[in-house]
């Protein structure tokens, strides 16, 4: 574990957005917004209990525009696909625990496919969708000795294709289709991640249990989060980060192999500017932004900030604050979303509020003076030289605009 208070870098172009461009309340106004995906022309935000509803955000306006009934019990994850059961169109698919994957149809106010285990219900905690939309896969919570991994084909969703039973020991909390298929047989390889502490690839196109494990890594710790880092990786560089339930991050080659482990806290700035993460949001890979690997954590005051490791192979490269965004959420923040296409941050808390905020590209320019945009002219409210969001009080200027019946319901998703 790496020592606490690591040196937090502050980049010459550091960005800080004071307050979102839109701003919206969740349907249950006194539940959280737990996780958000986006569609072509719509924000789909899950809530917590009782409701467990996900509601639909316009994507220009923040507007609600539809309510979907989610899960009974949970609904404990959100995705958006951009190829199902063959057909080539982006559509919202979550996981719950009663038991099913569901992908969703605005037109009736339901799902259209849903793929469950009929016989044997056991609450689902992830899922996923492979790149050719032929596979999707579910991880279960433990009951008894077993934690399982469903695949189904979404065409036949009553039964799945295959269970794996003995890949992990306890819940299995995430779950990451490759985007690119193993080169030596053209399968589908998985990455899963679980409270057991390990990590695991898995081939699954294989009904052989024993034959579909390809690499495990034991990180010793609750695994709550984990994905693939896109790019081009020059051989030893990291292929994996994953993030646990104890606030530490890691990064590892596509083997498992581990190259990093530090306590996310750790990187504080006190340099004219103060930042001290309190909590780990999640991270998001690029294959088109700068840096290829962004840390997104959170304050406890509802502050939000963009980090990067300099080189997420060497252990002690130091680390980079690169974007803040101050005044939006009232409490911890829980569901986050780069919309790369837009230029967009979407954000959700426990404040049941959802925040589009704008994210500028990182320009690395060294005659820039350090990149410090005293005035700030172009009307989007950002500003690089403020003071601490920590210590500033909170002075939150946004239309806040409820979800309501009053909006239209069919409203294609897609």
């Amino acid at each position: 574990m790496a020592e606490r208070h690591k040196l937090l870098l502050e980049s010459p172009q550091l960005q800080t957005e004071s307050s979102p461009r839109r701003s919206a309340k969740s349907s249950s106004e006194s539940e959280y917004i737990l996780s958000i995906a986006g569609l072509p022309n719509f924000y789909a935000a899950s809530v917590s209990s009782p409701s467990n509803v996900i509601d639909i955000f316009d994507r220009t306006t923040l507007q609600g525009v539809q309510t979907l009934p989610g899960h009974e019990g949970a609904t404990t994850s959100l995705h958006t696909a951009n190829n199902l059961g063959g057909v080539v169109q982006k559509c919202l698919i979550s996981s719950g625990k009663d038991g099913s994957v569901k992908a969703w149809d605005d037109r009736s106010n339901s799902h259209s496919i849903k793929m469950t285990n009929l016989g044997n219900l056991r609450a689902l905690l992830c899922c996923d969708v492979s790149s050719d939309g032929l596979t999707v896969a579910a991880g279960t919570d433990l009951q008894g000795e077993e934690a399982i991994i469903l695949y189904w084909d979404p065409r036949q969703p009553a039964t799945p294709l295959r269970t794996h039973a003995s890949t992990h020991s306890d819940d299995i909390t995430t779950i990451s289709f490759s985007p690119m298929k193993d080169p030596s047989n053209n399968s589908n390889v998985i990455l899963s991640g679980s409270s057991d502490g390990l990590l695991c690839t898995s081939n699954a196109d294989e009904d052989d249990e024993d034959e579909a494990q390809i690499q495990v890594g034991n990180w010793g710790c609750s695994v709550s989060q984990a994905g693939w880092i896109q790019g081009e990786s020059a051989p030893g560089s990291a292929g994996v980060w994953a993030a646990s339930d104890m606030e530490t991050f890691s990064t590892w080659k596509t083997d498992l192999d581990q190259l990093m482990s530090l306590d996310i806290r750790s990187p504080v700035l006190h340099h004219g500017r103060t930042w001290v993460t309190d909590y780990l949001i999640t991270a998001h890979s690029s294959t088109t932004c700068t840096p290829n690997l962004s840390i997104f954590t959170g304050s406890n005051e509802g502050d939000i900030a963009m980090l990067s490791n300099m080189n997420t192979s060497v252990p002690d490269a130091p680390w980079c604050l690169h974007k803040l965004w101050t005044h939006g959420h009232s409490g911890v923040v829980r569901g986050l979303l780069w919309d790369e296409a837009n230029q967009t941050l979407v954000t959700g808390g426990e404040d049941g509020k959802i925040n589009a905020w704008p994210i500028r590209p990182i320009e690395l320019d060294s005659s820039d003076e350090g990149g410090n945009d005293d005035d700030d002219d172009d009307g989007d409210g950002m500003d690089v030289d403020m003071a601490s969001p920590k210590t500033r009080k909170r002075e939150l200027k946004t239309d806040t605009v409820p979800v309501g019946s009053g909006y239209a319901n069919n409203v294609y998703l897609n």
